[in-house]
């Protein structure tokens, strides 16, 4: 059924009501060319003018064979388009689920040091500054509860790990069907995990960042 307006006894399609058909804006353009009207779009003024077309005129084009030829070779293309981009997806979460990620292993003493030295990079405030003596460092570490530096030390390693996220780059942006957020989950379970085998101490400390994450801040 062929949906549209009508105007002084003639109909006309928009050009919506032609994507919605199953034409694409290079078939309407080898096809039909020039609208047929312009009209003021009915529910906002200030937009563009909608661009129509006689309804005989798209009737007439859908039943001939360049309309079929066109529609077909276009059909074919968003087949290998969508083809393409399902082999990339896959190909990345490959790479996600099977990456080695390789966390630096440091002496808990230095460890905790660059923790503390990022945190006071990231948080001004949160130790005593980014331009403290390293003296002044290395007290604010003796003088810390090891327990209480577990949060920075995830943190600071989460930070050199960061360059695995460069994995999910090659994923298409935006919608649903893209993957990506189910490949940066992944990616951050992976990197949890990994860290909590190199420091099994950090091991609570990465399990509730992890959870914490998957559930988002509390409202």
């Amino acid at each position: 059924m062929m949906m549209g307006y009508e105007e002084d006894g003639q109909k006309y399609v928009s050009l919506a009501g032609l994507r919605a058909r199953g034409w694409t804006g290079g078939i309407v353009q080898r096809l039909l060319g020039a609208p047929d009207r312009l009209a003021v779009n009915p529910r906002f003024r200030s937009a563009p003018r909608t661009r129509l077309y006689r309804a005989e005129r798209v009737e007439a084009a859908e039943r001939s064979q360049g309309f079929r030829a066109v529609a077909e070779t276009a059909g074919r293309r968003s087949e290998a388009v969508r083809s393409a981009l399902e082999r990339r997806r896959a190909e990345v979460m490959e790479r996600v689920r099977t990456e080695p990620i390789e966390v630096p292993r440091l002496d808990p003493g230095k460890l905790a040091l660059r923790a503390v030295e990022h945190r006071a990079r990231h948080c001004p405030g949160s130790a005593e500054g980014p331009g403290e003596r390293p003296e002044t460092e290395g007290a604010a570490v003796e003088g810390t509860p090891r327990a209480s530096l577990d949060p920075w030390k995830v943190e600071y390693l989460r930070h050199r790990l960061g360059g695995y996220d460069q994995l999910l780059d090659r994923l298409p942006v935006g919608g649903r069907s893209s993957g990506r957020a189910e490949a940066a989950a992944l990616l951050r379970r992976r990197v949890y995990a990994a860290i909590a085998e190199a420091y099994p101490t950090l091991a609570r400390e990465c399990e509730r960042q992890a959870r914490d994450q998957w559930h988002g801040p509390p409202p």
